[in-house]
């Protein structure tokens, strides 16, 4: 049997096979590495999309949903769809966000948002498109391999699913989504294959390009679509690539039923429910000025580290995965089935790339980690040398994104090398809020303890 550190080794071999070269046009698109089998994602699927049924408005107007069933029925058949072995399904949810997700096994959300957006059908069937391409190349379950590799082998794939840690992932209850947001590579794949779809079905791929760059020409304000799938570069110019190695076709299929489809969309009654990301500004979510003497608050013990937090806020996430999330409930948004911590601590383990084990180089590296996950994020001060309250040498960094909130949010970042690993915690706030946070934050900060 391989030990624990060669199977990680083997891991990363493989996973690392499966992405050293760059996919050229017209090069075959097929899943890639993954320890859960076909299954699997169908089991994963059917069990995240009841949650999501709970906990959002499924639009009343059988008109709308028929709709937008034909356009998906008409993307299901196209060849490199049927032959995935998945059956997709199509529900159209009542949320105002520019929105759509797919889950594994092929049950797929449509936001109500994202139907007042789209400028033709041929967009539409665009986002829908590619949504089905993550499904078909099983992006999901490969990016679930990817974070919990070791795991799987060592404690069984029953495990992850039937302990409901995957479940919680795809909907974002822990720290971060795992199955919902793709990498670059995985947008630039599902591009492709999305345009396959559009192809074999008659519309013209290259308005799914048109759109994704309509919303990222719109800056991207409440557009969470953008969040969790990262632009891989020049979209229409990729997509043209793709359709010159497809057979000849002529595009410009239409149902004929857009614009009233539109009309029922502008009719629809405003959702009964609260719509995933609309959470209040954490008004009542942000601690008074205090400390862990002060007696309300709790102790968190993590691995390897212990730190305070206030008393009322909630531990997201595993204490034994790579990160965990300390905030109040209502710092928490979840958006799209992932979720975006507005107001918080994220507390994590990063290991430093290329043998750069030393603080300043560790932390440039992390922050730029960071920032390319998240474009929007800018460096406004730092890396700063500091020390912690144990004595221990620290660094502190001020970065500055987009919050879920509206506006802008300060990401204090501080960074300790541990045993040759990067120990960090991000604390997040709006930029409006910081200044009556800050205490409270430091106050965390000096609680922090490291065991040997």
């Amino acid at each position: 049997m391989l030990s624990r550190r060669v199977r990680r080794g083997a891991i990363a071999l493989m996973l690392a096979a499966a992405a050293w070269a760059a996919r050229k046009p017209g090069d075959p698109l097929k899943p890639g590495f993954n320890l859960f089998n076909k299954q699997d994602d169908i089991q994963i699927g059917q069990e995240n999309a009841r949650k999501v049924l709970e906990q959002y408005e499924v639009v009343k107007n059988q008109f709308v949903q028929d709709y937008v069933k034909r356009v998906g029925e008409r993307l299901a058949a196209a060849p490199e769809a049927k032959a995935s072995g998945f059956t997709f399904t199509f529900t159209v949810l009542n949320v105002n966000e520019v929105n759509a997700f797919a889950l594994p096994g092929g049950p797929m959300f449509i936001y109500t948002g994202l139907l007042k957006a789209t400028d033709n059908e041929a967009q539409l069937a665009g986002v829908m498109g590619h949504e089905m391409s993550h499904v078909i190349l099983r992006h999901g379950t490969h990016e679930a391999t990817k974070a919990n590799a070791v795991s799987l082998l060592a404690g069984g794939i029953g495990a992850l699913i039937g302990g409901g840690k995957l479940t919680q992932s795809v909907l974002g209850l822990g720290a971060n989504s795992v199955v919902l947001k793709f990498s670059r590579d995985a947008e630039t794949e599902a591009d492709a294959l999305g345009s396959h779809l559009m192809a074999s079905a008659g519309y013209d791929p290259v308005q799914m390009a048109k759109f994704f760059e309509k919303l990222a020409a719109s800056g991207g304000q409440g557009l969470q679509i953008l969040s969790d799938h990262p632009n891989p570069g020049n979209r229409e110019a990729a997509i043209r690539a793709e359709m010159k190695t497809l057979p000849a076709r002529k595009y410009g299929y239409e149902t004929g039923e857009f614009a009233r489809m539109k009309k029922e969309v502008a009719a629809l009654p405003a959702p009964t429910k609260k719509a995933a990301g609309t959470a209040p500004a954490p008004g009542g979510a942000v601690p008074p000025p205090g400390s862990p003497a002060a007696g309300d608050w709790q102790r968190y013990q993590g691995q390897g580290f212990t730190m305070q937090y206030p008393q009322g806020w909630q531990v997201f996430g595993d204490a034994n995965a790579a990160d965990v999330t300390l905030a109040p409930r209502d710092g928490v948004v979840t958006q799209g089935g992932g979720t975006q911590i507005g107001f918080g601590a994220v507390i994590g383990e990063y290991m430093p790339q290329n043998g750069r084990a030393d603080l300043k180089n560790a932390t440039v590296d992390l922050i730029k980690k960071l920032q390319n996950d998240n474009p929007a994020m800018n460096v406004l001060k730092g890396p700063d040398a500091m020390t912690l309250k144990t004595g221990l040498p620290a660094l502190s960094s001020t970065l500055q994104s987009k919050s879920v909130f509206g506006g802008n949010e300060v990401d204090t970042l501080v960074t300790v090398l541990r045993q040759q690993r990067l120990w960090y915690v991000v604390f997040i706030a709006p930029e409006k809020d910081q200044s009556r946070v800050e205490v409270s934050f430091r106050a965390m900060l000096d609680s922090v303890t490291f065991g040997q």
